[in-house]
């Protein structure tokens, strides 16, 4: 499992309009080959800063099927608007720690 965070910055004033196009876009990621699910979440301290959650079967299902489908256009159309600067994109692992103390 690959996790996504993009960190989006957004236009002050324009936090509604973009959580409204996430909202619109939620079925564009789930139905992607390999997507397993989506979060939005916002940081308390800059409101105007987002991090946008994927989890990702595989790297090449995010950075190929999706990057290169008409959905990822669509969902840029969405919420490209809205940006006060290009996101910017991590992807993680899960590190398996052993059992919980």
């Amino acid at each position: 499992m690959i996790i996504e965070i993009a960190e989006l910055r957004i236009k002050p004033g324009e936090e509604a309009a973009f959580e409204a196009g996430v909202a619109k876009a939620v079925p564009l990621f789930l139905r992607a080959k390999g997507c397993h699910g989506v979060a939005l979440h916002q940081v308390i301290e800059t409101p105007n800063v987002y991090r946008l959650v994927v989890r990702w079967e595989t790297l090449d299902n995010h950075m190929v099927d999706f990057r290169n489908s008409e959905d990822f256009q669509l969902w840029r159309g969405l919420v490209g608007p809205t940006f006060e600067a290009p996101p910017t994109v991590t992807h993680e692992r899960i590190v398996d720690l052993g059992p919980a103390i």
